[in-house]
């Protein structure tokens, strides 16, 4: 997508075409997410490129974590896009695997309910952990 500059008392032929500014609306894990998958790398494939480990990278496309600058941009490279799309989602996103039009969505959505899955278990292990305390309380 390009926004056009024309200047005042010029024809559309003197027009600067700059690139849009509006970045793509996924988060820095969903594109991180989403360039693994266009090149067909596994999470360990990934953390084995950037001499990482698998957790952090893991993290990083859970919107969790985000990779130090210098990382970001060796990771940039390795998945084969700009830093600005890869922060932003400006730019040229990578290619979409054949038939991702219907799998990418359920892959998104997958990826939210696993991060709600996550939570619910966190607040579970929490209210475990009261409800022990409560319980050791009353027997004192």
């Amino acid at each position: 997508m390009e926004a056009v500059m024309t200047f005042p008392g010029e024809s559309e032929s003197n027009t600067i075409p700059f690139p849009s500014r509006q970045g793509d609306g996924d988060t820095l894990g969903g594109r991180i997410w989403r360039a693994r998958d266009a090149l067909g790398y596994s999470l360990e494939d990934l953390a084995c490129h950037l001499g990482q480990p698998e957790e952090a990278v893991g993290s990083w496309e859970r919107d969790h974590a985000e990779p130090e600058t210098g990382t970001l941009f060796r990771l940039a490279d390795v998945l084969r896009v700009s830093p600005s799309w890869l922060v932003a989602g400006i730019g040229t996103p990578p290619p979409e695997p054949a038939g991702s039009e219907y799998l990418y969505p359920l892959q998104c959505r997958l990826r939210d309910i696993r991060q709600m899955h996550e939570q619910t278990g966190n607040a579970i292990a929490a209210l475990e952990a009261e409800v022990a305390r409560l319980l050791e309380r009353n027997r004192g």
